[in-house]
Formats: structure tokens, C-alpha cells, sequence
């Protein structure tokens, strides 16, 4: 399965005599994260473009992170993931005022990033659907606007600009995802599946993958039991977190019950030949007596066993 690698996303946490910490905590922890993604079998890992900052200063650099990566057997940093769920006064996504501030704090992480060989910069192109509404085709123009922008900056980092539609986010819907790409330019603006995300909106990932395929640059691989049919999605703060009649929204790979067809996927990802990096996701993987280790070593266990003879 050579063209296929497969990196981890940045959600972890663990329990500790102190309550629950997560990799960044000290070094040490840090070291327990990257070998546990190692050893079963991860190659990459996703980062929060906050936490560049983080391990810069854990680790005196940037740099000497990457090294501390590839000594545990981990390429590198493959992505940087940025959103900002809630507006804010002066910082409106939808606000075409406010987006030189967006772009220049977004070339701001892409610049700490040089020289690592990161690929793709993945972003939640619009607020939380509370926040965006109402979601008119002018709106979505002026997100559009704003992402071909920092697609063309981010290209200048070396790195491919992906958007990642949250069931909550601002950009949702199959038609306000086509609306979406139809305004975005192919060569700068790309599509970052996440599987559970859209099933929980209604969107099935692998027909979305078949319509999108030469404008996908990456995915989140993760599980759902549920699909929001009564506007869980206009939750505040955090539809994840609050939603009335859902605990727990995601899942990992082989779940009984899970609505994500993930052998469909694999079979489209290589009747299109797609090439490069696979991440699996555990959003609050803990909820409910779950756990970060174990949902990690179960979803690669599926993952070589079940989807990479599908590819090979």
C-alpha cells in the first residue's frame, strides 16, 4: 500500500495522578504520545497551528521537534488545522473587512512552518453555523473570496490550503458545499474530508470523494452512530460538547453500527488513484469511558487489515 501513509491527528489525552493531561504537558509525555503512535503503525501526525508556538518552546525549536519525530519513527508534521468556531467583534469571517486580519495571521503560522515539509494547511472555512447564518449564496461568495486569498498565500508557504466542513460548521449542506467549490479556485482551494463530520450532516463522504476526487487533499477517518435530523447543529458553544440528544458523535473505524462506508472509500480513493497522507481522527475519543490509546491501536488495526488490502 505505498501510495497510502497514515498520520495521526492532534487530539490525545490521557489520565494522570493530576486529572487529564494531554502531550503537551512536558516532554515526557510528548515522548509516550509519538511512540504510541509508532508503534502502530503511523508515519505522520496533524497538528493544531496553535500549538506550533508549543512545542517550539518544549523543544527549542521547530526544527529540533521534527528531529525528535523522525527519531521515533514519525516523517513529520503533515498538517497545520486551524478554526475559529465563534465570530468575534473584528474577526468575522464572513466580514470582508476583517479578512486581511485572517490572512495575515494564518501566513504568520505557515511562516513558523518553513522548512518543515508540511503539506497542507486545513482550515473550517466559515464560523459555526449560528454564528454565519444567515447562509446565502453573497455569503458564501465572500468566504469563497477570502479562502482563494490565503489558498494563493499558503502555495506561497508550499503548502496546500484544504477546508474541512464540521456537521456544525457554517458550510455544511451537500448544495452549500457544491455552492462552495464552484466559487473556489481548483488550484488553490481543496477539499479535506472528514468521514464522520459529513455523515453527521447527511453528506455521504464517499460520493462526496467520487464528485470532488481531483480536489481532495487529505482526510480525517473516523466513525459516526448518528446523523443529526433535528438541528443539533446549531448548538452553542460546541454542538460536539452540548447537543441535546447525542453524548458521543464519533467513533473509531470498525465500530459495529457506524454509518461510514469505509471500504467503499478506500475502493474510490484507488479506482482514482489517490496518492499521499490518510489521517485518522479521534474526536473526544474519551467520552464515556473510551480511550485516546485504545481507539488509536483499533483504528489501525482496521486500517491494515481491512482497508489496505483494498488498495494493495
Amino acid at each position: 500500500m505505498a501510495n497510502i501513509k497514515w498520520q495521526y491527528a492532534d487530539h490525545w489525552r490521557t489520565q494522570s495522578p493530576q486529572g487529564p493531561i494531554n502531550q503537551f504537558a512536558s516532554r515526557r509525555e510528548m515522548d509516550r504520545f509519538i511512540k504510541q503512535l509508532s508503534a502502530v503503525g503511523f508515519t505522520g501526525v496533524g497538528m493544531f497551528a496553535w500549538n506550533l508556538g508549543a512545542v517550539s518552546a518544549m523543544f527549542g525549536s521547530l526544527k529540533n521537534y521534527q528531529d525528535f519525530l523522525i527519531e521515533r519513527g514519525l516523517e513529520k508534521i503533515v498538517d497545520l488545522f486551524w478554526c475559529q468556531p465563534q465570530a468575534t467583534a473584528g474577526m468575522q469571517l464572513h466580514n470582508p473587512e476583517h479578512h486581511p486580519r485572517f490572512i495575515g495571521m494564518l501566513n504568520h503560522f505557515s511562516g513558523l512552518a518553513d522548512g518543515l515539509g508540511i503539506e497542507n494547511l486545513i482550515v473550517m472555512p466559515a464560523h459555526s453555523y449560528r454564528d454565519t447564518e444567515p447562509v446565502t449564496p453573497d455569503r458564501i461568495k465572500i468566504l469563497a473570496d477570502l479562502w482563494n486569498k490565503v489558498g494563493v498565500m499558503a502555495s506561497k508557504h508550499g503548502m496546500k490550503l484544504g477546508c474541512h466542513h464540521e456537521f456544525w460548521c457554517g458550510i455544511r449542506s451537500a448544495e452549500e458545499i457544491d455552492q462552495f467549490y464552484a466559487l473556489t479556485d481548483p488550484a488553490y482551494v481543496h477539499l479535506y474530508i472528514d468521514t464522520a463530520q459529513h455523515v453527521i450532516a447527511g453528506v455521504d463522504p464517499v460520493a462526496l470523494y467520487t464528485q470532488y476526487h481531483d480536489r481532495v487533499n487529505g482526510f480525517h477517518l473516523k466513525d459516526t452512530l448518528h446523523v443529526d435530523k433535528v438541528g443539533d447543529y446549531r448548538s452553542l458553544p460546541d454542538p460536539e460538547l452540548v447537543a441535546q440528544t447525542t453524548r458521543r458523535w464519533f467513533y473509531e473505524m470498525g465500530t459495529p453500527g457506524g454509518l461510514v462506508d469505509f471500504p467503499a472509500l478506500m475502493r474510490a480513493m484507488k479506482d482514482h488513484g489517490y496518492q499521499g497522507w490518510v489521517g485518522v481522527e479521534h474526536d473526544k475519543a474519551d467520552i464515556g469511558g473510551g480511550n485516546y490509546p485504545e481507539s488509536t491501536a483499533l483504528a489501525m488495526w482496521y486500517a491494515q487489515n481491512v482497508l489496505a488490502p483494498i488498495y494493495a
